[in-house]
């Protein structure tokens, strides 16, 4: 089963996906993950990704859709979860092809429906531990002992510099200008389903696995 997660910075994705991971042993496609691993990969696609990011460029489609194409050649196990791609429309039709010409096709687009102003609270007060990257909250989730991992002990706790109210609208204001024309692209193809992403976790898991397993 291959599905896209949609959904602003903070919206939850990373968390939900790696659940699947874990669950229903599918395969994680994350943008940034992909062009950190072929940059040190030594491939020729790998050069390519290191010579573009050297230059401080973006990298383009054609490369992030050969990337792709070398993860949905390779084993599958229980299925894709696009996260961060496709970003615009002109990448939602490269990917389609690209299933396509692979013999695989797409199964699920989940957008994970978010209030801005909720969003916004949720991500200023997020905080991670260095070690283990256990994610805490200032308000909802703060570990048992002030400035100790609950998870691994840790005592080094960070924050993403970019986790601050005027650099999130930022974000959101991006998310909606480009990735936005996707929820319409889907929902006309019959794909869309949409689920609260600020419910709890457990919540959001379950509304996720209904869609699934329908």
């Amino acid at each position: 089963m291959n599905i896209i997660l949609l959904g602003p910075p903070g919206a939850g994705k990373g968390t939900q996906a790696r659940h699947l991971v874990e669950t229903r042993d599918m395969i994680q496609l994350s943008t940034g993950d992909m062009l950190r691993e072929a940059k040190d990969s030594g491939t020729e696609m790998g050069r390519k990704v290191a010579e573009v990011m050297a230059r401080g460029d973006l990298v383009t489609d054609e490369i992030v859709i050969g990337l792709i194409r070398e993860k949905l050649e390779g084993d599958s196990k229980g299925g894709f979860i696009f996260d961060g791609f496709p970003r615009t429309l002109a990448q939602a039709d490269a990917l389609a092809e690209l299933l396509q010409s692979t013999g695989q096709s797409l199964d699920a687009v989940i957008e994970m429906q978010v209030d801005d102003e909720a969003l916004v609270e949720r991500i200023t007060g997020r905080y991670t531990c260095a070690n283990c990257g256990e994610v805490y909250h200032d308000v909802t989730k703060r570990p048992a002992v002030d400035g100790v991992c609950d998870s691994c002990g840790g005592t080094e706790m960070k924050r993403r510099a970019d986790d601050n109210e005027d650099s999130l609208r930022q974000r959101l204001m991006e998310y909606y200008k480009k990735t936005s024309p996707l929820i319409g692209y889907y929902y006309a193809k019959g794909k869309l389903h949409t689920v609260d992403g600020l419910a709890d976790i457990d919540d959001v898991r379950a509304a996720i696995a209904a869609v699934l397993d329908a």
